[in-house]
């Protein structure tokens, strides 16, 4: 990127968090809040795309879960709006996708390895803390009541992201994706955190405008994960009903 642009878009953003110093609510709404599951799904059987077929969009190497092969899928509508959005980010940054699609079975994984992680952190913590914690940056696929849960993820409605340069560098976002499980209690992942650099707050916020002016909804405690169409986006859209529900085969290539 032209470093006269980067360096207007700098004072400009910092400018703007000085006067607005977040967007957030003053209560952060979990992606299984109880809100978020009275949602209901009505899947419209929209098509499953591949990352690997198409240029537009980058996509980094798998996510720590090597057996998720899958992770570059997502429903034919979120990519074409990231391909929108995409466009409206300053000349010389793109898009790089961490993960879409992960199978229920990988979510459940997730779940269990960062509750473990908690608990070791925190042996005080009972597993109604444990659980809740962890909702904090992975989404259960058994509710804490033992509901069944559609996680965004599973729905291809959800993508985990973050920009790079015209080089195919990752920009500073504050911490990279692979490494959120090492913020246990999430200070670094959270949208507006205060313990950035002041470049990662800019950065964040260009991705964050160019999303949202195309419809995503960002949970507020991942900076990087975005959705549309799933039970969360619906909530906050004020839509009566999300579109997609879990996808529980992906047709091999």
């Amino acid at each position: 990127m032209n470093k006269k642009v980067l360096l207007c878009i700098l004072v400009f953003c910092n400018n703007f968090i000085i006067a607005n110093p977040t967007n957030m609510p003053d209560q952060i709404l979990l992606i299984a809040d109880e809100r978020i599951l009275k949602v209901p799904i009505i899947e419209n059987q929209e098509v499953m795309i591949d990352l690997k077929d198409q240029a537009d969009i980058a996509y980094g190497p798998s996510p720590e879960i090597p057996d998720n092969q899958e992770y570059t899928q997502l429903r034919l509508t979120v990519y074409n709006k990231l391909k929108e959005a995409q466009k409206l980010l300053p000349q010389g940054l793109r898009f790089c996708l961490y993960e879409g699609y992960r199978s229920l079975e990988t979510q459940k994984k997730l779940f269990e390895k960062h509750y473990k992680q908690l608990q070791d952190a925190h042996p005080e913590w009972d597993h109604e803390r444990c659980f809740q914690e962890t909702l904090r940056l992975v989404s259960p696929v058994i509710n804490k009541d033992g509901s069944v849960n559609v996680p965004p993820h599973a729905t291809g409605a959800a993508v985990d992201i973050y920009l790079i340069d015209d080089q195919g560098v990752c920009v500073d976002m504050g911490i990279l994706v692979k490494d959120w499980l090492t913020d246990i209690h999430g200070e670094l992942s959270v949208t507006d955190s205060n313990k950035i650099s002041p470049q990662a707050k800019v950065y964040r916020k260009i991705m964050g405008e160019a999303l949202e002016a195309v419809g995503f909804v960002n949970y507020f405690t991942e900076y990087w994960h975005w959705s549309y169409g799933d039970r969360y986006w619906a909530y906050h859209k004020k839509v009566i009903h999300a579109h997609y529900g879990a996808v529980l085969t992906i047709s091999r290539r």
